[in-house]
């Protein structure tokens, strides 16, 4: 079994997740990070610095098998997951409103990956979660705020960030009773390819945001809440609902 404490990170092809993977490398972590891409350059870089701290695998969270498959692998090295960061998300599209054609196929598929796949990760990696540090991470957006809701598009995207929120209430219920916890983290607007190409807008760049998001999980990893905490990863301010 693995010496260094293990987490998992998913979405860790670009962006956040990869950041993510790399800060805790750097933080002495054993890391299994799973993308959707078969070869990954970055994260070959990354494997030559940490040989034996970073397991990579392919992953895609919106296939029941896929996340079975990577649930196995990991079970094979670690009885034990400090924590769970469930990052993987497409966006979809942003423009269509209630007036347009829209693609409900494609609505769909994002609910698929960005709602569904961390619960998916949830259900298939419980056992080593709660051997371990019995803390799940979800990242979240403000995008699922029903509370703050403003767009008039964006469908696929708010609702299933909105129903990743619930989601993760109803798996903090459960797992409360011995001694679970799940975080909610919005990260902030972040410079990103999630729109399917490179986005320079945003406030943050992908290291800036990932060392956001790991120095809340840091202040909040060894609280017990009666619900699970929903804050922005640059304040820590707790968010509506």
């Amino acid at each position: 079994m693995l010496l260094n404490k293990a987490v998992c990170v998913t979405g860790t092809d670009r962006g956040i997740g990869l950041a993510i993977t790399e800060a805790l490398l750097h933080q002495g972590y054993t890391v299994f990070a799973g993308g959707i891409l078969g070869n990954n350059e970055e994260l070959t870089k990354l494997g030559a610095q940490f040989p034996s701290q970073l397991h990579v695998f392919k992953l895609d969270v919106g296939s029941d098998e896929s996340v079975k498959e990577a649930a196995r692998y990991i079970k094979s090295k670690s009885n034990q997951l400090e924590f769970l960061i469930n990052n993987a998300a497409i966006l979809g599209d942003t423009v269509k409103t209630i007036e347009d054609d829209l693609d409900f196929e494609e609505i769909q598929r994002v609910y698929n990956v960005s709602a569904l796949g961390a619960i998916r990760m949830a259900n298939n990696l419980l056992e080593p979660i709660m051997n371990g540090g019995k803390l799940i991470v979800n990242i979240s957006s403000e995008a699922g705020s029903i509370a703050n809701s403003h767009r008039d598009a964006w469908f696929g995207y708010c609702m299933a960030k909105s129903a990743l929120n619930m989601g993760s209430t109803v798996i903090h219920n459960k797992i409360r009773k011995e001694g679970g916890r799940v975080l909610l983290i919005h990260p902030g607007w972040v410079k990103s390819y999630m729109s399917g190409a490179w986005n320079p807008a945003g406030t943050y760049t992908s290291e800036e945001a990932a060392a956001n998001i790991l120095n809340r999980i840091e202040e909040h990893k060894d609280k017990l809440m009666a619900l699970p905490l929903y804050i922005e990863a640059d304040s820590g301010k707790e968010l509506p609902w």
